[in-house]
């Protein structure tokens, strides 16, 4: 399913010119299970977050998953909440994290179609994020949608969303610097 534009209202920025993959990934080659998925990335166990990559070319990447459904999701009571109301729910801050973790799939691919490792990297900074629920109480699939803006030497800057079909909970813009 390719993705569709993450804000088709909002105006799109100039992008530097990225080394793209032509078309998209085969459906066959691209990961199914948490397993493949942390193959790619650095987080493991119940840390990694996305269970399924959906569609994947050089410039995008949409995942989805049902981990913020799960009882044993390792970030639930974590982050702000309102009081001990919160009391074990998963809160909206951390879609942050989902959106960081399909754009560090979405490195892994890349460099493994290239035949190399994809270069670590730390999340240095969030823009415009948005969030349209305080708290993630979706009991259906999220669809994690990720778009590489810039890749330099230094570091990538990607957007994200993350969907609860047809709704748009969480977007914003991410900065990772290269370690």
């Amino acid at each position: 399913m390719p993705p569709d534009n993450p804000s088709p209202d909002k105006p799109q920025r100039p992008q530097q010119q990225l080394a793209r993959s032509p078309q998209p990934f085969h459906a066959d080659s691209l990961p199914r299970g948490r397993d493949a998925i942390a193959a790619l990335i650095p987080h493991q166990g119940a840390m990694c977050l996305l269970e399924r990559v959906e569609y994947c070319d050089g410039e995008r990447i949409v995942c989805s998953t049902r981990s913020h459904a799960a009882p044993d999701n390792p970030l639930r009571g974590f982050g702000p909440s309102l009081g001990s109301a919160a009391g074990g729910r998963l809160a909206a801050v951390h879609l942050c994290e989902y959106g960081a973790q399909a754009m560090a799939v979405h490195g892994g691919l890349l460099a493994k179609q290239a035949g190399a490792q994809a270069d670590p990297g730390l999340l240095v900074s969030l823009r415009e994020v948005k969030f349209a629920v305080s708290h993630v109480d979706e009991p259906g699939a999220l669809e994690v949608h990720a778009r590489r803006l810039h890749d330099s030497e230094a570091g990538w800057q990607y957007e994200f969303e993350v969907r609860a079909t047809p709704r748009v909970l969480a977007s914003g813009r991410a900065m990772v610097m290269k370690r």
